[in-house]
């Protein structure tokens, strides 16, 4: 059996000191103070619209909501990395990416809502809406490089998805593909230890990162809750996707901190000792540390971040209870590009039901 892949990438220890030796830290040494600054905020704000939604949905004001409390480092350093051109296909975790990405928080919560069947344009920000179909958006992200390596474009595309995904098929299809069409893809895994209620170690006693070798594509490991080990490993990926020398895997190794969604109860199936082990390694407390250590952190600024967070939160809570029902027919729009009679017959008949249903009313 070939050896395991090394140790994961980590460039700032949980206690906030930094890695010194380590070979992807030229990959990130103009990251300075201001950089890092602004990589905390964005985890703390995430990390405060992610409890607003939770609460929300406890209110019965959301249908459901999937959090990424733990992941932040993950997310936010991956998404410092991207370029505006760049494209991002996601799964339903990455709330990181949409605050990053510029989707706005009005919009955010309508499919979460159950007001629509997505939340926002994709192209706008480069980003897709959630996909809950697992392991799918592999192929749509492969496709898609695909498609803007033909048209001439120096992007990259990256594909997010979880440690489950990575037992669909879909996502070995994806990872075949990119890697015979040299695609540009950063397959990108958050291994956060659970699929649902399943452990990792039942999906592969091997590395995440390895599997990607059977493919030819080079994987690496990362801590996951290091946001710049993550910056730095997620430059390399996409520049070597920009300059048109194929795929990459990263393996950010986290941990879920919450439920997989509000519909989950965690206590069932892991024990409060493994969450109390990974509090400790907490990805915003780590970065803080960092700050503080390296005298960039103090009252002023906790205080304009924490404002921030508050601001982000209010104005989730007020896009959320803003959006309006939908109207029943409008279910029917947006389903294919050009008008189906198919659809067409469909739209009749539950227009023809809601005339009968109001007709029958008192």
């Amino acid at each position: 059996m070939a050896d395991k892949i090394a140790y994961p990438v980590q460039l700032v220890q949980p206690d906030g000191r930094r890695v010194h030796g380590s070979e992807h830290a030229d990959t990130v040494a103009d990251v300075g103070a201001q950089q890092l600054r602004g990589m905390y905020e964005d985890m703390v704000v995430v990390r405060r619209i992610d409890a607003e939604a939770t609460a929300l949905q406890r209110q019965g004001q959301i249908g459901i909501w999937v959090p990424c409390l733990g992941q932040e480092a993950a997310q936010v350093g991956s998404a410092w990395a991207m370029r505006p051109d760049d494209f991002v296909f996601t799964s339903y975790r990455e709330h990181g990416l949409a605050y990053c990405r510029g989707v706005d928080l009005a919009q955010w919560p309508r499919m979460w809502r159950g007001a629509a069947l997505s939340s926002w344009d994709p192209y706008e920000v480069g980003l897709t809406n959630p996909a809950v179909i697992v392991g799918s958006q592999g192929l749509h992200a492969t496709g898609y490089a695909i498609g803007a390596h033909m048209d001439g474009a120096e992007i990259a595309t990256f594909a997010f998805f979880g440690d489950g995904a990575t037992s669909e098929g879909d996502l070995s299809e994806a990872l075949g593909f990119a890697a015979t069409y040299n695609a540009g893809v950063v397959f990108f895994c958050q291994n956060n230890h659970w699929a649902i209620s399943e452990p990792v170690q039942l999906q592969s006693p091997y590395p995440l990162a390895g599997r990607a070798t059977g493919y030819g594509i080079p994987g690496v490991q990362v801590d996951g809750n290091d946001a710049l080990a993550v910056l730095a490993v997620t430059r390399a990926a996409a520049r070597r996707a920009r300059e048109g020398s194929g795929p990459s895997f990263v393996e950010a190794i986290t941990y879920r901190m919450g439920p997989h969604t509000t519909s989950d109860d965690p206590t069932r199936y892991r024990t409060g000792a493994e969450l109390e082990l990974w509090r400790t390694r907490d990805p915003v407390d780590r970065l803080r540390r960092l700050l503080e250590r390296e005298d960039h952190f103090d009252a002023a600024f906790e205080a304009q971040v924490n404002d921030k967070a508050e601001d982000a939160a209010a104005a989730f809570r007020a896009g959320t209870l803003a959006i309006p029902d939908p109207e029943p027919l409008s279910l029917f729009e947006h389903v294919y590009t050009r008008e189906h009679p198919l659809l067409d017959e469909e739209r009749a008949d539950f227009a023809r039901y809601l005339r009968t249903f109001e007709e029958a009313r008192p």
